[in-house]
């Protein structure tokens, strides 16, 4: 049995769980999927501790999978996925007014250096929590403890089980994010057809 190595860009439980179920459900549905062996290594994401946009949260999974792929040439690791995982707010502006969300990206690059990204979905933040962190600077895994009266809840159930009564989990987030960054790879039939042919 072929026994892959793939190492995420984090050591918090959460995301590694996450990435282990992404890929323990990935095998159900491409059964020609060899095992995976689960590394965790902590690197930087060379971004804010919440990002307030779309863009850094993929800047974030990308550059942790650039430090991953870095890390393992310096060491001679027999990685060959690569998986940076980011969580962050989204703020969208409305008229009079502004919505943030909650959302989770992950970054997946090969040793070929082909890479995808996939996201987990967003959940509504409350105004109150919105402000603490956008407007005070407040790091959401602190503010979230404030406000749900907790501590290191980002380690258990996360702000998406805050916010969802744990109906959706943090690791639960990272987990549709992981099996979306990872579908290109593993459901390659649809993603390197050519686009079908306009007619004039």
């Amino acid at each position: 049995m072929k026994i892959v190595p793939v190492v995420v860009g984090s050591t918090r439980r959460p995301k590694v769980n996450a990435v282990v179920e992404a890929l323990t459900q990935v095998r159900t549905v491409f059964p020609e999927v060899p095992h995976f062996e689960v590394h965790a290594v902590e690197v930087p994401s060379g971004v804010a501790g919440t990002p307030l946009s779309r863009e850094a949260m993929m800047s974030g999974a990308r550059q942790r999978v650039e430090a991953l792929i870095e890390l393992g040439k310096a060491a001679h690791e027999p990685w060959q996925y690569f998986i940076g995982l980011e969580g962050g707010l989204e703020v969208v502006p409305i008229p009079n007014g502004r919505l943030v969300f909650l959302e989770n990206w992950a970054y997946v690059a090969d040793t070929s250096g082909r890479g995808s990204f996939g996201q987990s979905g967003a959940v509504l933040l409350p105004d109150a929590l919105a402000k603490t962190v956008v407007d005070d600077g407040v790091e959401l895994s602190d503010a979230i403890d404030a406000f749900a009266g907790g501590q290191d809840i980002r380690d258990a159930q996360g702000a998406w089980g805050v916010l969802t009564r744990n109906l959706v989990t943090r690791q639960e987030a990272f987990r549709v994010a992981v099996i979306n960054a990872f579908s290109p790879f593993f459901n390659q039939v649809f993603y390197e057809a050519s686009a079908p042919s306009s007619k004039d």
